[in-house]
């Protein structure tokens, strides 16, 4: 800044000194003033369940906030809200689902809703407390299922990749019980909620539960007798927003926050291996 020589010990008033001294320390301070750590600061709102996934969104939280991107995570308990929340505006973005369930939700409801990046993968298995073994499961066994079409279809999958049942031809990940053609020990499937198949393990012969539910439930990778495959496995969960957010700068921010070696390493810990990073 150049020298006023008249602050410096020429004829001025006093008045008019007083003046200009607060004029230029005004002047300082606005040049001092910190400007904002972040041009692009910005808060959201992220759906996801309850349980685990709390431990891996603080991480998440912590990245993101690196980044000048503040990030509140709304808790849901039930499969059917987060998307219908993102829809209506409650949320920002949520991550808790794979695509085939996402698809059934656009067709049901017209969400208009996509995937912008991957989070995890938990393989769906089939767990008992009573055998060693599929061959074990004697004729007119009850197994328990998800209830809802993805994870059913998917449940159904299993059971028939084990030669337990028979699914008729063109099927898809959407089968049902009533795509069953074939059933030789004439088990009896039980389609109960997602949440509760884990829980009811011990008044069922077996039951197939999503990995994340089965360790909500206590049920250990030792009571797994049977596995979906991982490779290529179209159920990975993700990230998801609305279709008119899929390019935002923020959207990039909160993607990167997730899929990083910070992030991985807590996932690591917190799922003991019963869930895999997916990106």
């Amino acid at each position: 800044m150049t020298k006023n020589k008249n602050l410096y010990g020429f004829n001025l008033s006093r008045r008019a000194a007083l003046a200009a001294v607060a004029i230029s320390a005004a002047a300082v301070f606005s040049f001092a003033a910190p400007a904002p750590s972040h041009a692009e600061d910005k808060s959201i709102k992220v759906g996801i369940m309850a349980g685990e996934e709390e431990d891996i969104w603080r991480v998440v939280a912590s990245e993101a906030g690196k980044k000048g991107l503040k990030i509140e995570t709304v808790i849901f308990n039930d499969y059917t809200q987060p998307n219908e929340a993102l829809e209506r505006g409650e949320i920002d973005a949520n991550a808790f689902q794979h695509q085939p369930y996402l698809d059934n939700q656009i067709q049901q409801h017209g969400y208009h809703i996509v995937r912008v990046g991957y989070t995890g993968v938990w393989p769906i298995g089939l767990y008992t407390k009573k055998y060693k073994s599929v061959a074990e499961i004697p004729e007119g066994a009850v197994i328990g299922v998800p209830n809802d079409p993805s994870n059913e279809g998917r449940a159904l999958w299993v059971l028939q990749s084990e030669g337990l049942i028979k699914l008729k031809e063109g099927a898809g990940i959407l089968a049902t019980v009533a795509d069953v053609i074939d059933n030789p020990k004439k088990i009896e499937i039980k389609e109960l909620d997602a949440g509760i198949v884990g829980r009811s393990i011990d008044d069922l012969d077996a039951g197939i539960v999503n990995t994340d539910w089965a360790l909500k439930s206590g049920l250990s990778p030792a009571e797994r007798i049977a596995q979906e495959p991982i490779a290529d496995n179209p159920y990975r969960n993700f990230i998801a927003v609305k279709d008119d957010n899929k390019d935002a700068e923020w959207v990039k921010t909160l993607v990167s926050s997730y899929q990083n070696d910070t992030v991985k390493a807590e996932f690591e810990k917190v799922y003991k291996g019963t869930g895999l990073s997916a990106y």
